[in-house]
């Protein structure tokens, strides 16, 4: 499993120094998973090494949500202000994604052919 973090860590590392020694605009993350899938793809052994660790990670994937819910309680005073404008552009946020969700099963059904009447 140490080997499988270390290639994690590589990626992430790479995408960070490209985009930052590149001046990009894209996260060095984003470009670490870009690296990391690329990697993936041209060899299929790579991804057997990474399944337990990447297993682990998804099992305790709530945790990255802490920070997050700290980050909010934490400045609770500051968003208070704008308490209507957050929950009008969550609840537009969630009907549209809801609704491009279902326009694009709708479409992906129509091009398969799997559609019921």
């Amino acid at each position: 499993m140490i080997h499988a973090l270390v290639v994690l860590m590589a990626c992430q590392l790479a995408g960070e120094a490209a985009a930052r020694g590149l001046g990009l605009a894209l996260p060095g993350p984003v470009l670490g998973m870009m690296l990391l899938v690329a990697a993936l793809v041209a060899v299929p052994r790579l991804a057997e090494l990474m399944r337990p660790l990447c297993g682990g990670i998804l099992g305790h994937m709530s945790l990255l949500f802490v920070p997050a819910g700290v980050g909010v309680v934490g400045h609770f005073g500051a968003l208070g202000g704008q308490g209507a404008g957050l929950l009008l552009a969550i609840l537009i946020s969630t009907v549209a994604a809801i609704a491009v969700g279902a326009l694009a099963f709708a479409g992906v059904a129509r091009l398969t052919g799997n559609r019921d009447d």
